[in-house]
């Protein structure tokens, strides 16, 4: 049995932030911002949002996309650093609220990679045939942990969620292989403050970046039997423009055949795959059988990535 995606929700707030509103209240600037990310605006949830409210709109669009009910469901996996609260977990809250009543749940935190690692995960489970439909989620609220003081960091992160229902695809189509790593030795250059705010050592975070998503993508190809010249799209994580280039540069694809959202999202984290692989399909630049990469990195630090075969 294959596991692939059956059905992509996605939600993000109505409020929209641009550069130019950070000006007013930042020494930042709109030039500054996109030239060094790719970032133009982000959205940023309401007050009285919380990240479970986030997630179980994406779930809900997710669910109505794969054509079944909440209750075929098995399985609910979030993937969050933003939870409402220490517990109970964003899925049990999930699960409430879409009525999955014969779901387990738990939420699992790998920080911007959180959308792989619960992918890969979701693929344990049906191709074990232990559940038929597993619900992933990857959510933030990242705009209640924004360091309003680092200017470096503030300008980068938006609020969003992305759903997946993974379940049992027709023979060659689905999560064809991937790759999970992390390094706990880098932990010290993005992390969570005791004042719950986002601290980053930008400079490690991009030389690790660089180096890992261009590894992962091409480590997944291998471990499949493929080829840079089979992928019809890269779904990178969306945290940097020159970032996601250099991912791009070492599969050799052209620029039309990488998903962009960053200047219209900024960094959602665990949120930016499942929305852009959104965006890309409801384009109509993702079609049955293409081949597709999906490569995430985060605090941790942490990588994932998986080649994906599209259709059902």
């Amino acid at each position: 049995m294959n596991a692939g995606i059956i059905g992509l929700g996605r939600y993000v707030p109505e409020k929209v932030v641009t550069n130019f509103d950070l000006e007013k209240i930042m020494d930042t600037s709109d030039e500054w911002i996109r030239t060094r990310t790719g970032i133009e605006e982000r959205h940023f949830a309401a007050d009285n949002q919380e990240t479970s409210d986030l997630a179980v709109a994406a779930a809900k669009d997710a669910i109505a996309k794969a054509g079944i009910t909440p209750e075929e469901i098995g399985l609910i996996l979030v993937a969050t650093v933003t939870q409402d609260q220490t517990f109970p977990s964003v899925a049990c809250m999930v699960q409430e609220q879409i009525g999955a009543v014969n779901a387990a749940a738990m939420d699992q935190a790998a920080a911007c990679a959180g959308f792989i690692y619960s992918l890969v995960t979701a693929k344990q489970f049906v191709e074990s045939n232990a559940y038929k439909y597993v619900l992933v989620v990857g959510v933030e609220k990242l705009s209640k942990v924004i360091n309003w003081e680092d200017r470096n960091t503030a300008v980068l992160f938006g609020d969003g969620a992305s759903a997946a229902i993974v379940g049992p695809v027709s023979e060659g189509r689905g999560i064809l292989s991937f790759e999970l790593g992390a390094d706990g030795t880098g932990g010290k250059h993005l992390y969570l403050t005791q004042q719950d705010t986002i601290a980053m050592n930008g400079r490690e975070v991009f030389k690790f970046a660089v180096r890992q998503m261009g590894e992962s993508a091409v480590n997944v190809l291998d471990k499949a039997g493929l080829t840079k010249e089979e992928v019809d799209f890269l779904i990178p994580h969306q945290a940097n423009i020159r970032i996601m280039e250099s991912a791009r540069e070492r599969l050799a694809l052209p620029a039309e055949k990488m998903s962009k959202t960053i200047h219209k999202y900024g960094n959602t984290s665990a949120a930016s795959i499942g929305i852009s692989l959104v965006e890309e399909l409801e384009a109509g630049k993702i079609k049955d059988d293409d081949l597709l990469v999906l490569v995430g990195f985060g605090g941790g630090l942490t990588w994932g990535a998986v080649a994906l075969r599209w259709g059902k």
